[in-house]
């Protein structure tokens, strides 16, 4: 098969058109609207991305004369375990009341009192930040702005690999999933919005894309950051989540801070609104779950509430599944689970590095997002830095020339994808061989975490690094765009082992926990572990970075 090739130019290049990608193109559009910008969305940019369709909070808004941003420093460098850069948190939260007001502008809806104030809830370890937000057409309302404003959108187009000329960013190639065209895109400067690893883990219903965030985040962006050159961090932070059973839906502070009741499968009533991730977890691993959710005791009208949260906002298809069970929130309780683990920025701490202004280490490279390391920046985090990196990209782009040369290796890209095209013989099926790799994920990676574990999940992944070119047949287009996600799944792997291993000690509850070094130790640790690619591209190569503290 032959893959042919488009060539457009552009003065940023954003891959990934979520929420903080559709942020940055609007924000680049606001900044210099005759500037060119474009898109790569691996989905369809009108439902794409973690918030494929509605919202029911802007997690992080420091409200004047509520809360301040020192006091969000404060209260997220404990969610953080310590692990956190103060300046860039802070300067999302200071961005983050004029965001909201900016979206409120374009009639987003965040609900008010009858004195007019903004309904906060406590999700937080100090200080109110979450403001309630009621917008089941939010994805929508950025894509059409983002197309209104000429942005020009490639849907269908994965990220394959960053064009670096003279030690700097200068595009990028993407592959379309279902005709397998290559987009050579020449760009000043280059933003990636394109989501964590949510395909990590396996989910307890065994289906490959049932998982908490995207499914199509399979660490693209993580791949191509680091085999281009560039760090990656918190790697050893694997995250999961306590949320509804087999559809891993979001529900616990959406019903818990309206007065729903949290019990154990023994009927003992956790009191506390906000319970930690860390104390549902003790409670499941000590044989106490599963966790239910109850509100049979709420009045009618508090019940109607939620459910128009659920089923309105927050993933509509909760009113089916909830049918499809028998489940009436008004009689019966609702079942939560362990989601599988998973990568992430915006829940967590994994990503590339960044700083201040959204900058990577890698000259002409920008990260917004979940992508990001902006620590447990979740949707307000999205949208501030993927303004901060249009912002910056903006500037950056004023400063340099477009390149215009071919890609020197794009004749090398072009023969490893025919060739890959040309593997017919082997009896693994894509899907069976991606089982496999977070099968073996769920048993070497994830916590409970020793060296030996560890040492086995970097064998396995190297063995599957060589087997998926051997073992797995590729039938059409389709099992081509599979392959080239798994391949990220294992470098993600790769680097969550290496990280990991390098963490002698356990922080953050259950989501590091070495059994091997059972304790936390911030006279070592207090810390970032740092990955780069070494100058063999199977290297991966550590080191550290001190935290940053405000100045």
């Amino acid at each position: 098969m032959e893959f042919r090739e488009s060539h457009v130019y552009a003065d940023i290049l954003i891959i990934g058109g979520g929420s903080a990608g559709a942020m940055a193109a609007i924000r680049a559009k606001e900044v210099n609207p005759s500037q060119r910008v474009v898109i790569f969305e691996k989905g369809h940019i009108l439902y794409s991305g973690c918030i494929a369709r509605g919202m029911d909070a802007l997690n992080i808004v420091a409200v004047p004369g509520v809360t301040t941003p020192e006091l969000y420093v404060e209260s997220n460098g404990l969610a953080c375990g310590g692990i956190m850069d103060e300046p860039v948190n802070y300067l999302m939260a200071r961005r983050s009341y004029p965001m909201m007001k900016k979206l409120e502008g374009w009639g987003i809806f965040f609900p008010r009192d009858k004195e007019g104030n903004y309904e906060l809830l406590q999700v937080h370890p100090r200080g109110k930040f979450c403001l309630a937000m009621k917008e089941p057409e939010l994805k929508t309302i950025l894509a059409k702005r983002v197309l209104g404003l000429g942005c020009q959108v490639f849907n269908r187009v994965m990220g394959l690999q960053l064009i670096v000329e003279e030690g700097r960013v200068a595009g990028a190639v993407g592959i379309n999933i279902r005709t397998g065209e290559l987009i050579v895109c020449h760009a000043k400067a280059v933003i990636l919005t394109c989501g964590g690893t949510a395909r990590f883990g396996l989910p307890n219903s065994g289906y490959l894309y049932g998982v908490y965030d995207f499914p199509g985040n399979t660490g693209d962006g993580y791949g191509m950051a680091f085999r281009a050159g560039a760090q990656v961090t918190g790697f050893e932070y694997t995250l999961n989540y306590y949320i509804i059973k087999d559809i891993n839906a979001p529900l616990l502070y959406i019903t818990l801070t309206r007065g729903a009741h949290l019990l154990n499968a023994m009927d003992v009533h956790f009191e506390d609104s906000h319970p930690s991730l860390q104390s549902i977890a003790l409670e499941y691993r000590k044989d106490l779950g599963p966790m239910r959710v109850s509100m049979k005791h709420l009045p009618e009208a508090k019940i109607k509430e939620i459910e128009d949260i659920l089923f309105s906002t927050e993933r509509p298809v909760q009113e089916r599944f909830f049918a499809g069970r028998g489940i009436n929130f008004r009689t019966g309780d609702i079942e939560l689970w362990p989601t599988e683990f998973y990568l992430c920025g915006g829940h967590g701490l994994t990503g590339i590095f960044v700083d201040e202004k959204a900058t990577s280490t890698l000259p002409g490279l920008y990260a917004a997002g979940d992508v990001s390391l902006v620590a447990r920046g979740h949707l307000s985090g999205a949208f501030v830095f993927g303004e901060i990196a249009a912002e910056e990209a903006t500037e950056w782009g004023q400063r340099n020339t477009l390149g215009t040369s071919d890609p020197e290796n794009l004749e090398d890209l072009k023969r490893d994808l025919r060739q890959r095209m040309d593997q017919k013989d082997g009896q693994v099926s894509i899907e069976e061989f991606e089982y496999k790799v977070r099968r073996l994920i769920d048993d070497y990676v994830t916590p409970p975490k020793n060296e030996y574990k560890l040492k086995m999940a970097l064998w396995w992944m190297e063995r599957f690094q060589k087997e998926i070119r051997e073992k797995v047949p590729i039938r059409s287009i389709h099992d081509l765009f599979k392959m080239l996600e798994v391949e990220n799944i294992i470098l993600c792997a790769r680097l969550s082992a290496t990280a990991s291993l390098e963490r002698q000690e356990s922080r953050w509850g259950f989501w590091h926990y070495r059994s091997d070094y059972p304790q936390k130790d911030d006279s070592k640790w207090l810390k970032h572990i740092m990955l780069k690619r070494g100058s063999d591209p199977e290297e991966i190569q550590v080191s550290h970075r001190p935290l940053t503290r405000m100045r």
